[in-house]
């Protein structure tokens, strides 16, 4: 993990333990800028900032910058009532990469918040492997039935503070080429 990774990663743990995450607005891109500023502030100049440059990954281009605040205003529209629902909402969000860089460690958090405020569950990250986890989202703007699948099978009503903890740091070790 190179030390940009180490210093957001106590920035995540910090977030939680210091209540800073109760402020966060849940479900909006407001509240994603607020996780993202907070992880990667100080590390990152655009830290909490929606990008204003297309970005893409391998053969995937993002969100074009030209509609990305039209995209974010719909995704926070979306519903989130039940599991596919959330998950729709987080696939969406995915593809609209809303930062230049953290998107999915940001992202992650984001999802979680959504999934404790409205089914009182969060991701147990810990079993859910990375390959199979990128090789799903690489899939879900296609089909979001992998990533469904494999979130569904992987929540937790555990929402200690423990339990939180141990799947932001499985959640980085995704972001890393190991």
């Amino acid at each position: 993990m190179n030390d940009i990774d180490k210093k957001s990663l106590e920035n995540a743990k910090e977030l939680f333990s210091s209540g800073a995450i109760n402020d966060v607005e849940i479900g909006t891109t407001k509240g994603l800028q607020q996780i993202h500023k907070y992880l990667f502030d100080g590390l990152y100049d655009f830290a909490g900032i929606i990008r204003k440059e297309n970005i893409s990954k391998g053969n995937f281009r993002f969100g074009n910058s030209l509609y990305l605040e039209e995209m974010l205003k719909k995704i926070e529209t979306m519903n989130e009532a039940t599991l596919n629902e959330i998950i729709d909402k987080y696939v969406e969000m995915n593809i609209a990469h809303p930062f230049l860089e953290g998107n999915g460690r940001s992202t992650r958090i984001w999802l979680d918040l959504i999934l404790k405020k409205n089914l009182n569950k969060i991701v147990n990250w810990e079993n859910i492997d990375k390959k199979l986890y990128l090789q799903a989202m690489e899939r879900s703007p296609i089909n979001t039935l992998e990533i469904k699948t494999l979130i569904e099978n992987n929540l937790t009503d555990d929402l200690s503070l423990e339990s939180v903890f141990k799947g932001i740091e499985t959640s980085y070790y995704y972001e890393t080429n190991d």
